[in-house]
């Protein structure tokens, strides 16, 4: 029986939320796999084996279970930001040449950064929302961020895989606050312009047949965007499907397909959207999408009938073969 790791945790504000994707994931995977889950934190990796919690070896990705010394066989990195989101555990793997079920370390770590995904996916002519890019928080004025970009817009960390960190911003007074919040998440801060429109989001994966997409779920946030609370505490709607036109649904699942190609997205990933006057512009790339019971993708598969069971069946078969 081939063994399976489940990477989860983290360095994130979503440390819990990972875990919890994690239990789903490990409880809908093939029988013909043993799993564990590996508990990464910023001051130990420890597995979760049977009732026991044992230490993980970085050297060569063992643990002991049982008394006996294991090596993993594949892995699946289901960490919501730092070190796993980024795009570091899969560069670990690939030295340790063990397979992954995840996107690979340059599409984690492109598709993780908000602002750069962006400016990568704008060459191809995929449209995004105005924004300026800050690599200490007096680089910009709050005049000059105004100038360009008007009022209201978003401040948010640009290279943090957590909801922390991000503001809605309509006095220029506020500025300077949503700045140092942003900071405080991240190294970096993506400030853009604000989308007035519908918010949707897609599910997007390799199945046997080819790139798949999920139906739609328009999200409607009782707070003034989707944030932490509004993502994980229940202040939002999550409509599936989206109340919008066949037609642009089409539309927005097409150009979902065509960013995970581009950005050579592997296994489950979920893209954004804002729709404006029935335009669609990309908000963000995850590609560790939250999969607890009470998480959109999930969601998106009940509506389309499809069994977690059936689903990391066919993610797994077309990603270890």
């Amino acid at each position: 029986m081939k063994t399976i790791g489940i990477f989860c945790g983290g360095f994130s504000s979503e440390f819990d939320i990972s875990i919890k994707s994690a239990t789903t994931i490990k409880n809908h995977l093939p029988s013909e796999f043993l799993s564990f889950k590996i508990i990464v934190s910023k001051t130990k990796w420890e597995v979760e084996a049977g009732t026991e919690m044992v230490s993980f070896n970085l050297n060569d990705c063992s643990f002991l279970f049982q008394g006996k010394k294991i090596i993993l066989d594949a892995a699946i990195v289901y960490i919501h930001g730092d070190p796993g989101e980024n795009g570091k555990i899969q560069a670990m793997l690939e030295l340790h040449g063990i397979k992954y079920i995840n996107s690979g370390p340059l599409a984690s770590a492109l598709s993780f950064d908000k602002w750069y995904c962006n400016q990568f996916l704008k060459t191809f002519n995929i449209p995004v929302a105005k924004s300026l890019f800050l690599k200490n928080i007096e680089e910009y004025t709050p005049s000059e961020l105004v100038k360009d970009l008007g009022l209201p817009l978003f401040i948010k960390p640009s290279d943090s895989g957590s909801s922390y960190g991000i503001s809605k911003v309509k006095k220029i007074e506020d500025i300077p606050k949503a700045l140092q919040i942003a900071f405080n998440e991240g190294d970096t801060v993506v400030v853009e312009s604000f989308l007035d429109g519908i918010e949707v989001t897609c599910g997007v994966y390799k199945s046997a047949t080819g790139i798949s997409t999920l139906p739609l779920t328009e999200i409607v946030s009782d707070n003034e965007f989707f944030d932490y609370e509004a993502k994980y505490q229940g202040k939002s709607s999550e409509i599936t499907p989206a109340r919008i036109d066949e037609s642009l649904a089409k539309e927005v699942q097409s150009m979902a397909k065509d960013i995970y190609s581009l950005l050579q997205l592997r296994s489950i990933a979920r893209v954004d959207f804002m729709l404006v006057k029935n335009k669609p512009y990309v908000i963000e790339v995850n590609t560790t999408p939250g999969f607890s019971s009470a998480s959109i993708v999930p969601q998106m598969l009940a509506v389309a009938k499809i069994s977690l069971d059936e689903f990391w069946k066919d993610i797994v078969s077309v990603e270890l073969g």
